[in-house]
């Protein structure tokens, strides 16, 4: 099969990560249980018309896909595949409440019309001209996966050769309401510096799209080679890391193999032990990094853990702001990435040094 390299990225996060030419130089921190996404000048990619229409995720994923497809160098792509967990949340919510407080009645479509999972995926389209296969997978925290891995055997197979991939998701002030009340975002503001120290329930929640151009075709702009990812629905901890090491095995990697860990690690009590039982199992010798301190919990957040893979393998370094343990290893060549969300949709990706 053919191999499938990451051509160029765009990201937009709680971090000043749009500009391409640097990596977490300056990193922000915050005192909260919501982080919000740090936005470009849209005007500098979106006519201000167009973009007043635009709900947050819209132009988020716009933005960044159009960062992605001016590094890798196209005007087209041959399709376009994107993951998200609650799409445009703050429209759907726009609309729900027009529903309560109108009575069902004297409703405008635009804030239903703009809140569709897939509106990103289409914007984005339209924007390009693009007419190829266009689809949104919504499987909830491994949503980017499920997209990464269509992505995949369209490239290995040759059916397509340059493909726009990515996961977006904004935040909903009521949506996070709710989160708060059950828990699943900590009641407490946290220093995010100090994230896995404060051994409370719940996670900070945060935002964000990050856009890749995957090709069977090399370009000088590759980040990396995706050598395969794995998801599991349900996967109890006490088979994690067999299931760790038969990935692995199937493709032909060993733990010793891995020069870099990337961990979801989002400061959860109750859920933060599976990434210990690798962390502190099968690579307690392997170099550590984790992300979530700096963008946030969100359905895609993987997809910026997978930003962080391609960055590290590219620029062959590790900011300190993202060390989870202190070995070094002497370069990065092929790069781990694990992430869970409460215990359920479990990912792992490989990538390599192209």
């Amino acid at each position: 099969m053919e191999k499938v390299f990451i051509n160029s990225i765009g990201s937009i996060s709680a971090q000043k990560t749009f500009d391409n030419k640097v990596f977490l130089e300056e990193i922000t921190t915050y005192e909260d249980n919501v982080i919000p996404a740090i936005e470009p000048n849209y005007k500098d990619f979106i006519p201000p018309a167009a973009a007043r229409r635009m709900a947050k995720g819209i132009k988020m994923g716009v933005v960044a896909a159009k960062i992605a497809m001016e590094e890798a160098n196209l005007s087209n792509v041959d399709a376009i595949i994107t993951g998200t967990g609650m799409g445009c949340v703050r429209d759907s919510e726009k609309f729900v409440t027009a529903i309560l407080d109108n009575q069902e009645q004297f409703l405008t479509p635009t804030s239903f019309i703009q809140s569709t999972h897939n509106t990103v995926a289409g914007q984005i389209a339209l924007g390009i001209g693009c007419k190829g296969y266009n689809f949104t997978y919504v499987h909830s925290s491994i949503s980017f996966e499920s997209a990464l891995i269509d992505a995949l055997m369209q490239l290995q197979t040759k059916e397509a050769e340059n493909i726009l991939v990515g996961g977006v998701d904004e935040s909903g002030e009521h949506t996070n309401t709710i989160h708060k009340l059950i828990q699943h975002i900590k009641l407490e503001k946290i220093n995010t510096n100090k994230l896995l120290q404060s051994n409370t329930e719940g996670a900070v929640f945060g935002e964000g799209a990050n856009f890749f151009v995957l090709s069977n075709n090399k370009q000088n702009s590759c980040y990396a080679q995706i050598l395969g990812v794995k998801t599991f629905n349900t996967l109890p901890i006490s088979k994690l890391t067999a299931n760790l090491e038969g990935f692995l095995k199937d493709n032909n990697l060993s733990v010793d193999d891995i020069d870099v860990l990337i961990s979801g690690n989002n400061g959860d009590l109750n859920f933060d032990n599976y990434y210990l039982e690798l962390t502190q199992g099968l690579f307690n010798n392997t170099q550590q990094v984790y992300y979530k301190h700096l963008s946030g919990e969100f359905n895609t957040a993987s997809s910026f853990g997978f930003w962080l893979g391609a960055k590290i393998l590219k620029t062959q370094h590790i900011p300190s702001e993202i060390a989870l343990n202190s070995i070094k290893s002497k370069g990065f060549g092929t790069v781990l990435l694990y992430n869970q969300y409460r215990g359920k949709n479990h990912s792992f990706t490989l990538l390599r040094q192209c």
